[in-house]
């Protein structure tokens, strides 16, 4: 075979390879970006339609006590095998945390939330955690043990309570994500990331504080 007709040839397989590569560069980008969304801070608007709250640049979303929507049923199967409706904690202001035991930013602000639910218990607040995406109970076990969460979790693994908020309004749409529920059962207030301690009684204590 003579170098002329080798040339090419050479050329055609250099130029396949480095497509091959460019394709794999790309998958693996994309890969990585889902999982960003996937555990990230998400957006900062409702699920479509007219939203009546505003965002302020700390991230945290909140309704006028006369404008909030009623938060959906949010009620089922514990981690721990129990059951939960928050619907028995009307009266009370409450605090929903969606996480999950795979999640870094999830893991990041727990201690938080241990915390300022221990300095809340006897205030009128209750902290309801909602796990999500994992594919058994254990690992949520696991999570709540290692950074001693006592207050309970609804255990939501394909995220279909996360699916009964209704479009418009401060719907969690990212792990993490935190609700403060008021006294009769709207939603007051919402962020989709993480928080740290000073910025979770920011979101809160306006809230426990209305009468």
């Amino acid at each position: 075979m003579s170098a002329a007709f080798r040339a090419p040839q050479r050329l055609n397989r250099t130029r396949s390879r480095s497509r091959r590569r460019a394709a794999l560069a790309g998958a693996g980008a994309a890969v990585a970006a889902l999982a960003l969304a996937a555990c990230g801070s998400g957006g900062v608007s409702g699920g479509g339609g007219n939203t009546n709250f505003v965002t302020g640049s700390d991230g945290i979303a909140t309704v006028r006590k006369g404008e909030r929507a009623a938060a959906p049923d949010l009620s089922g199967a514990t981690i721990d095998g129990g059951k939960l409706d928050l619907s028995a904690y009307k009266g009370k202001v409450v605090v929903v945390n969606v996480w999950g035991s795979w999640c870094p930013p999830c893991r990041a602000e727990a201690p938080n939330f241990v915390k300022v639910a221990k300095d809340m218990a006897g205030k009128g607040v209750q902290f309801v955690g909602i796990n999500t995406r994992d594919t058994s109970a254990e690992p949520a076990r696991a999570f709540e043990k290692q950074y001693g969460v006592t207050y309970p979790s609804l255990y939501d693994p394909t995220g279909k309570l996360m699916l009964r908020f209704k479009r418009g309004t401060l719907n969690p749409q990212a792990i993490p994500s935190t609700l403060v529920i008021d006294r009769d059962g709207k939603i007051a207030a919402r962020t989709l990331q993480a928080l740290s301690e000073d910025k979770l009684r920011e979101m809160l204590n306006p809230v426990v504080a209305e009468k």
